[in-house]
């Protein structure tokens, strides 16, 4: 998209303003940047400067927010493996009559790896490689065509539905959307106590714990008798893991959850994504196109294609020396080409 930008700017001479929290994109695309806050400019001039040696503080803070692509030094794994995948397919067919020249997408294609106790596995790849249609699986939000995916010993992808419901305090999933992920006519509190509640604890228990999830996850517990449109994006994105942390998961699942934030609020997220996994002991499957934010949080990433996992391995190997072409294809497209890829001070 942004190469049709600016073959569009050279072929009409197209004045364009360009809108992005992304400054990965900036330094791509802009020649002059304007940078806003609450409402008003507090540094403008030419994008190379103002990247270089930003002089206000507001600046200065989106800009060390923005993660490199470089990973930080890995960490010891667990030997424990907690979840594995082993053969995992699913197939839409769309259209046709009584079957005839039915269109077939395989969404996903034979993708096995495992996860340890305490690690966090980033699933990347592009819009359409099968990532979310993986996670949705896993947690069987929708059900595998084949393939096994067993937890702590039992295959989810055998189980019923009444059997999935019983063992759902294992598996929790946080959506990608803060928006649209949480009910606008219930509370923050009633969201987040809604788990334990339906799992039998004692709606006055319930309450109680949710209100002390408000402040483990960062938020203030007076404020979780608001609705969900009094708080920030990154406030319901905060609410939406207090909601799945609410259920004491052995597994979290994140499906794109910080794709819809700022950098400094995505920074904000991911450093609670990370704490709370070394408090909790918590694993982690985080679904993220974002190769940046993945090289920050992941200890182990699976590469998809066409529903395919092409590359897998630890993180700062397959980021560092990538083995597909695919994967090298991906590094490669990140926008701000250098700065993107160097820690910013």
């Amino acid at each position: 998209i942004l190469k049709l930008i600016r073959e569009l700017q050279q072929r009409r001479n197209t004045a364009v303003l360009f809108i992005t929290h992304d400054f990965g994109v900036v330094a791509e695309i802009a020649d002059r940047v304007v940078v806003m806050q609450h409402g008003v400019v507090v540094e403008h001039g030419m994008a190379r400067e103002v990247l270089r040696n930003p002089r206000h503080a507001y600046t200065q803070q989106l800009i060390a927010a923005v993660p490199p692509v470089a990973a930080p030094p890995p960490r010891r794994l667990s030997d424990q493996t907690l979840l594995a995948l082993s053969g995992v397919v699913k197939t839409y067919r769309t259209g046709g009559f009584l079957g005839r020249g039915a269109r077939v997408t395989h969404a996903v294609k034979d993708v096995s790896f495992t996860l340890p106790k305490g690690a966090t596995l980033g699933i990347v790849g592009e819009s359409g490689s099968g990532k979310s249609t993986l996670a949705r699986c896993i947690i069987r939000l929708i059900d595998p065509d084949a393939g096994s995916i067993l937890l702590d010993g039992h295959d989810w992808a055998l189980m019923s539905r009444r059997e999935i419901r019983q063992r759902t305090q294992q598996m929790q999933m946080v959506f990608q959307d803060p928006f649209a992920s949480l009910n606008p006519r219930r509370k923050a509190i009633d969201l987040v106590a809604q788990g334990p509640i339906v799992h039998g604890t004692p709606r006055d228990k319930a309450l109680s714990e949710a209100r002390e999830l408000f402040q483990f996850v960062g938020l203030d517990p007076s404020a979780a008798d608001r609705l969900p449109h009094e708080f920030s994006g990154g406030q319901r994105q905060r609410i939406g893991l207090a909601r799945a942390l609410a259920l004491k998961p052995d597994v979290l699942v994140a499906d794109e959850p910080v794709s819809a934030l700022d950098v400094s609020v995505q920074a904000q997220v991911l450093r609670l994504l990370t704490s709370l996994r070394e408090r909790l002991g918590l694993s982690i499957i985080f679904i993220t196109h974002d190769l940046r934010v993945a090289a920050q949080i992941c200890d182990l990433v699976a590469v998809m294609k066409d529903g395919v996992v092409v590359e897998h391995g630890l993180t700062h190997q397959v980021f560092g020396t990538p083995q597909h072409a695919y994967t090298r294809a991906l590094l490669d497209a990140i926008p701000g080409g250098d700065f993107a890829r160097t820690p910013h001070p």
